[in-house]
C-alpha cells in the first residue's frame, strides 16, 4: 500500500513537471509567433503598448492644429498610395488618419486592405491644402470627377510614422498581387510609376 501511495504521488509530480513544461513551451512558441507575426518598416518598433484606433480618435480629439504628440497605435487600413507605398490612411473611430512616413524614408506594400497595422511616431493635425488633397486623391485611383470636386482644405489628422509593423500574411498577399500586376501591365504603365512625384 505505501509503494502504491508513493508511485502515485511519483506519478503527479511527474505530471505536474510536464503540464508546466508543456506550458511554458506553448509560451515560448506564442511569443515566438508574436515576434514574427509583423514585417517591419523604417525604424524597428515593436507592438507593445499601442493603444487602438478608438483611444487614438480621443487622442486626435485633445489635439488643436499645431499640437504634436508621441503615440504608438494599432487601426485597420482604409487605403494606402498605389504609386508607391508612401502614404496611408488607416481608420480611427468614423474619421481616418493620414499617416506619412518619416522624411519619405521607407514605403509599406501598395495593397494592403482589410488588415491591421501598427504605427510609432507623432500625431498632429492640419489643414491638408486644395492641392494636396487633389494629389492624394490622384495617387489613391480616385475617378477625375471626384478629384475634381474637391474645392475646400480639410482638416487632417496627420501622423508621421518613423516605423511601421505589417502583418506579414499582407506581405504575401502583396508578392501575389504584385506578381499578377506585373503579367497584366504594359510597360509604359511601368514607367509612368516611376515618374510620380511625392
Amino acid at each position: 500500500m505505501k509503494n502504491l501511495f508513493l508511485l502515485a504521488l511519483l506519478f503527479l509530480t511527474f505530471s505536474s513537471c510536464k503540464d508546466s513544461g508543456a506550458q511554458s513551451e506553448n509560451s515560448q512558441e506564442q511569443s515566438a509567433k508574436t515576434a514574427q507575426e509583423y514585417v517591419s518598416f523604417g525604424a524597428q518598433i515593436d507592438a507593445e503598448n499601442a493603444i487602438d484606433a478608438a483611444a487614438m480618435m480621443a487622442v486626435y480629439s485633445d489635439l488643436k492644429e499645431g499640437d504634436t504628440i508621441a503615440a504608438k497605435f494599432q487601426a485597420p487600413v482604409n487605403s494606402v498610395c498605389k504609386m508607391k507605398g508612401c502614404w496611408m490612411r488607416l481608420a480611427v473611430g468614423e474619421q481616418e488618419a493620414f499617416v506619412k512616413f518619416k522624411d519619405y524614408g521607407f514605403f509599406v506594400p501598395k495593397y494592403l486592405s482589410e488588415v491591421e497595422v501598427v504605427v510609432s511616431g507623432k500625431a498632429y493635425v492640419s489643414k491638408t491644402s486644395v492641392d494636396d488633397l487633389k494629389h492624394f486623391a490622384q495617387d489613391a485611383g480616385k475617378p477625375q470627377d471626384e478629384i475634381d470636386a474637391i474645392t475646400e482644405p480639410e482638416l487632417s489628422l496627420d501622423f508621421m510614422a518613423d516605423g511601421v509593423l505589417v502583418p506579414a500574411s499582407a506581405i504575401v498577399e502583396e508578392a501575389d498581387a504584385s506578381a499578377l500586376e506585373s503579367e497584366g501591365t504594359s510597360e509604359s504603365e511601368g514607367t509612368s510609376d516611376s515618374g510620380a512625384t511625392e
